[in-house]
Formats: C-alpha cells, structure tokens, sequence
C-alpha cells in the first residue's frame, strides 16, 4: 500500500499531496487552544502514513478532539482532505462503544418527536438544575451548556397545515429539505422560507420521509445508521426532483453533509443528486441576480447586522451569496465579522470533555461580536446559533429569516 502511495499516487483523500507546510496546524481551532491536540496534520496526513502501516497507531481519545470544522482543508495549498481523512480513520479504527449520550445526540428524529410532543415538559426539564448536574456526571453532557428549545408542533406539521394545499398554485418549484432543526426546534424558519420563496414567485414541496442527514450519527461513531439515512435521503431527493428544479437548504451542515461527506465518508453515491442541493440563500440570490425572480423591499427597513460565516459555509465556498444576498436589502447595515470558528462542531461542544475548548475556541468570535454591538447577529449554521445566543447577550437569525422581514407581501 505505501509503494503504490509514492509510486502512483493512488491514495485516498491526496495524502501524498501534504508538504508538511503546517498551515492547518495554525489555522486549527482546536490546536489554538489547547496543547493535548497535536493538529490536523499529525492527526490527519502523518497519521495516516502510521495507520496504514500499523492500525494501532490510531489514538482514539486524540483523534476525538477534532470538531470536523474543515478550516484545514480550506487553507490547505494541495487540496488535501485533512478533515476527511482524520473521520474516515476514526469511522475505521474506532473500537469505542456507543453510550447513551452518543445515542441521544446522534437520534435527533427520535430525540426530536419525543420532544415536540411533550407539551413543553421537555424544555422544562432539560434545563433545571438537577437535569443538568445529571446529564453531566451520568452522559457526560457538560451542564453548562444550554440546550436548544424544541417547539410545541413540527414544521411538516404546520406546511401541511398551512401551506401545502397553496403550492399546487405555482408553476415554478423547488423541493425544501428542512432538517431536524427546522422541524422540531425553530419551524419559523421553514415558515419564513416558504412565504419568501411565494414571493418569489416557487412553489415549495417537502421531501417526503426525510431523515436526519447523517452529521450527527457521523460525529457520535455512528456510521451505519449515518449511511441508513444518507441512502434514505438519496432516495427520497430523487423522487422530489422529478418535480422540483432544485432541493433547497437552509442549514450549511446539513447541505455539506449531503454535498459532500455523503460520497468522501459514507461512501455513498450522491451523484443523482449532489449538484442539485443548494442553500437557499444561494438559490434566491442567484435568481434575483439574473432577473428570474423578483422581491418587494419594505422601504423604511432599518437594520444593523453581523454576518457570521460558518466553518462548514467557508468550506462550500458559499458565503458570497449569503453576504451578496443581505447588501441587498436597502436600509440594512451589514458588519462581515473575521472568519473564526465559533466552538461548537455541532455536537462536539455539548460533550463534558470538549466544552472548555469549545468555550475557548469561541471566546474571540463572542469578544467582536461585542465590540461591533449589532442588532442581530446572522449566521446560516443552527448550532452557532445555539453556540453564539448562549455566550453572547445577541440574537441569532438566518439571512431567510432577515429576508423575510424585509420584504413587502
């Protein structure tokens, strides 16, 4: 394997391609704050060459520490997949077992349908004090952190409802995936999506039996069940497009996920579908660029925002649109905040272990949102939401959400 590696350059991820430059290493949130991680390019390409020599030269407790942010593949010169190469050898190599605080935050379908229909006792619960010194010393959950509210009622509950009768109307159509977030924790968003895609002049459908994409199964070593729903979910999509034009996203997880770690970590073919996902804050912008689509400004709208870019949003290189999107509102003043990470890596800032980096790898990212003091803080990622809405005193909205305040019905 290592012949044909410097022989052919045949290997997965462009390993052989690393200089050893170390630019992920600087750019590594993890490694700029603590000295346990020993960077992405020892975890990552240096580690590999161990690993396929030797698998016991996969440590599992270093490995862990990564949040699959994928800032070192952003910076990476070569275009190595520093990120996929550090979770496809913990898909691999891990030998640790699922314990019940894996299950509850890989099972967000399960997890979520059992919250949405507790009449708000989950909420109340999850976040007393006695609730959170358990989850701390029996699941590890570390008790500082703040759990996101889940909503009284689903969004595919309230479209089919409310909205689903009304699309039939249009002759234009667009497929929207929600995901878990929008379905069981905040359906205003998914709400909000809806009316401005009308507005547009889209017709929106749901895809039928979506599941969870996968991310947080990836990220708690659940993989089967990960590719259980990528194949589901590839399916499904296919059958929305054959009367949709696109799928539309308004998660930059989400959309990377099915993108992307669908083909490089689960090893599922996406093809039929990949090129067909966008964030919807691209697709709006790219229709009301060519003149496709059109929206009504409300014309005293007064708004100062900061725009946060999320990891996973860099890494599909779609942050133009969201930013181009916002310059459009008139009557809104839009703050770029520098590119930093928040900490949070989804799941990865909930586990007891990782919350004083998550915490730290944030801590640059809260002190400028401060010091720009805006109105509202946007972000296209659901868990920097949770991450910034818990350590700063800001809110936290989706570009659709400042859309849909902005514009004239």
């Amino acid at each position: 394997m290592s012949k044909d590696i410097q022989l052919y350059q045949v290997s997965e991820n462009d390993l052989e391609k690393c200089l050893k430059c170390s630019i992920c290493n600087a750019y590594c949130p993890v490694s700029g704050v603590t000295l346990k991680f020993p960077g992405p390019k020892w975890a990552g390409p240096d580690g590999e060459r161990h690993r396929l020599k030797d698998e016991t030269c996969f440590d599992e407790k270093t490995m862990k520490m990564c949040l699959n942010c994928k800032r070192c593949e952003i910076v990476c010169p070569q275009g190595v997949k520093v990120g996929d190469i550090i979770q496809s050898a913990r898909i691999k190599y891990s030998l640790q077992g699922i314990g019940i605080r894996e299950f509850m935050l890989a099972n967000t379908d399960l997890v979520g349908t059992l919250a949405t229909h507790s009449f708000g006792l989950a909420n109340r619960v999850v976040n007393m004090g006695l609730t959170k010194w358990m989850l701390h010393k029996m699941v590890g959950i570390h008790q500082g952190r703040t759990f996101p509210a889940y909503a009284s009622h689903t969004f595919e509950a309230w479209y089919r409802r409310e909205a689903a009768k009304g699309q039939q109307s249009f002759d234009r159509k667009v497929a929207y995936f929600h995901g878990c977030y929008v379905n069981y924790n905040f359906p205003e968003l998914g709400k909000h999506l809806v009316r401005v895609l009308n507005a547009m002049g889209y017709g929106v459908s749901l895809i039928k039996g979506e599941q969870c994409c996968g991310l947080p199964a990836i990220a708690n070593g659940m993989s089967e069940k990960a590719r259980a729903n990528g194949r589901h979910n590839i399916a499904a999509m296919e059958r929305a497009l054959r009367d949709a034009e696109c799928i539309v996203t308004t998660s930059s997880s989400c959309t990377f996920t099915m993108r992307s770690e669908y083909e490089s970590l689960l090893r599922l073919d996406n093809s039929s579908v990949a090129e067909s996902i966008n964030l919807a804050t691209k697709f709006i912008y790219q229709q009301l660029k060519s003149g496709a689509a059109q929206l009504r400004f409300k014309p005293h709208f007064k708004l100062r925002v900061a725009y946060h870019s999320a990891c996973h949003m860099e890494r599909l290189g779609w942050t133009i649109y969201s930013i181009e999107l916002l310059k459009m509102i008139p009557g809104l003043e839009l703050v770029k905040l520098e590119s930093r990470c928040c900490g949070i890596g989804g799941t990865y800032g909930f586990k007891k272990e990782n919350y004083d980096v998550s915490q730290s790898i944030g801590a640059p990212l809260f002190k400028q949102i401060g010091e720009v003091d805006p109105d509202v803080v946007v972000t296209d990622c659901e868990t920097c939401k949770w991450q910034i809405e818990m350590s700063t005193p800001y809110r936290v909205m989706n570009p659709i959400s400042i859309i849909n305040d902005a514009i004239l019905y």
